[in-house]
């Protein structure tokens, strides 16, 4: 367990699963979680920022939550956007074990929890929200935004929270240099020792 980490493939701790309740598009459920995925015990303080300072999602079209954990992120689209398709990515097999099994639980048919590389290369979003993995390391994080932010499509936009003191500020400045001239990269709310990004495809 020393060397386990939320962003393992498949953890290899004995599952515990736990039940919390949750806030979610306004209303509270309980919903099962695990340990060996990221902060099973609630909706982290990151992930309350984001939630709190983005506008509803599009009510149709692909949505991305990108590193969905257990799914906070993804269940708040899919419950706020029922035409939506909502796409939970995630390497981590029991989290994404988890996004399912609460999906069912929830009554949601509108989720694809899945793998990175098990969403077709043709979709395009029209709305990426992320509470990002940071501590996979900054040329890892890097990749995975550069692969990403440029599925959006034109007009669209993606939502980023970070941790002011685990590199947000340093995080918007890459973006700024690394994305085409048809992206704005702007700071949409600070928070709790957070920052939302926001991220626009023009």
């Amino acid at each position: 367990m020393a060397n386990e980490h939320y962003f393992s493939e498949i953890p290899e701790s004995q599952l515990r699963f736990r039940t919390i309740s949750v806030p979610l598009g306004g209303q509270t459920y309980d919903l099962v979680t695990s340990n060996g995925i990221f902060s099973p015990e609630r909706i982290d303080a990151g992930t309350q920022v984001l939630l709190a300072h983005t506008p509803p999602a599009p009510p149709g079209g692909d949505l991305l939550d990108l590193g969905c954990g257990w799914g906070p992120i993804a269940l708040t689209l899919a419950i706020e956007s029922p035409h939506a398709t909502v796409w939970a990515v995630d390497v981590n097999e029991r989290a994404l074990e988890l996004v399912r099994r609460n999906a069912r639980t929830l009554g949601l048919d509108n989720i694809n929890a899945c793998r990175p590389a098990d969403v077709p290369a043709d979709i395009e979003f029209v709305s990426i929200r992320s509470n990002p993995p940071i501590r996979v390391g900054k040329d890892e994080l890097h990749n995975m935004l550069a692969h990403w932010i440029p599925r959006l499509e034109p007009g669209s936009d993606a939502w980023l929270v970070v941790q002011r003191n685990l590199g947000s500020d340093s995080l918007q400045r890459w973006l700024e240099g690394a994305l085409a001239h048809e992206y704005t990269v702007s700071r949409a709310a600070t928070n709790r020792g957070y920052r939302v990004l926001r991220v626009k495809r023009h």
